[in-house]
């Protein structure tokens, strides 16, 4: 296969450090295809890009500070924009893409901090590439800042599932402490009225959880991203009713998931799930830009 058989696929924006230019070597891309990193500006004709551990500045920064590209090539006739648009439909083509995609994500973030990029982020060959890196370039280095030291960990509120009303039989005794003196049909509206009043309980306790999570962001100095609640087989039995992402100090993550294991301990009908870390999708939102090849741009792996 040619260069210009070639897309460049590119996963993420990340420091050029020497821990990165490692950790690439041993992972592989979308399609299996090798990751390696693109900077602003090529190799001189002969020239092999410089080794592992040896960072070159960029203009007018620090010499600690360059950004560059996460990327692999990957053929033209499997991601041009009219075959993604019908691959896109097929739900197991999809996921061993974003499998990939995620994967080449959390070996660099273990190395280093990592700005996530959308899932089939692609352009037309290397060189629009460097220019999108060049047009973002102070965008990406803030992002990249904000995020350092950083991880994201994501909180989901929950309200249980009211017990169903038991039905008492013919004689209309039930959990109200029914004597039988109602008949079938005023004995079924009580227990209703029971259920009923126990769901806006626990629906006031979960506002008063979310309310104490609310207070813990100002307490620990983190950035918060609301996600729209999950709905069916995604939030199983109970029904989630809060959905965020919060970007909190590696140095406060103990102390944070104590706080927020305790928000809800004394809350009945309510419970607090915190996951993570993960990579900071929820928090790498530069303004994107427009390749030629055209910006397929989805969000990143369901969580």
């Amino acid at each position: 296969m040619t260069g210009a058989e070639n897309l460049t696929y590119v996963y993420a924006v990340v420091p050029d450090t020497g821990r990165v230019r490692t950790a690439v070597e041993s992972v592989r891309g979308v399609s299996g295809a090798a990751v390696t990193l693109l900077g602003e500006d090529a190799p001189p004709e002969g020239e092999d890009a410089p080794p592992a551990g040896e960072e070159v500045p960029l203009e007018g920064e620090d010499p600690a500070s360059p950004v560059v590209f996460v990327i692999s090539r990957v053929a033209s006739h499997e991601f041009d924009e009219r075959t993604l648009k019908a691959r896109f439909e097929d739900l197991e083509w999809l996921e061993d893409i974003a499998r990939a995609h995620h994967e080449v994500v959390q070996v660099i973030s273990r190395q280093d901090t990592v700005l996530p990029l959308r899932l089939a982020t692609l352009y037309q060959d290397d060189e629009r590439a460097r220019e999108a890196l060049a047009a973002q370039r102070q965008v990406f280095a803030e992002r990249i800042a904000l995020l350092r030291d950083r991880s994201e960990w994501g909180v989901k509120l929950y309200i249980n599932a009211p017990v169903p009303p038991k039905d008492s039989g013919a004689d209309g005794a039930g959990s109200t402490g029914s004597t039988g003196t109602l008949s079938p049909g005023k004995a079924y509206l009580q227990r209703r009225r029971a259920q009923h009043s126990v769901r806006e309980d626990h629906y006031r306790n979960a506002q008063e959880a979310a309310q104490r999570i609310d207070a813990l962001v100002a307490r620990f100095r983190t950035y918060r991203v609301r996600h729209p609640a999950q709905h069916g087989a995604l939030a199983g039995p109970e029904e989630n009713v809060l959905n965020d992402a919060y970007l909190v100090p590696d140095d406060r993550i103990e102390s944070f998931r104590a706080a927020l294991a305790a928000v809800a301990a004394d809350l009945d009908g309510v419970r607090v799930e915190v996951t993570g870390p993960w990579a900071p999708y929820s928090f790498a939102m530069p303004p994107q830009p427009e390749p030629a090849q055209g910006n397929a741009a989805r969000d990143g792996p369901v969580r």
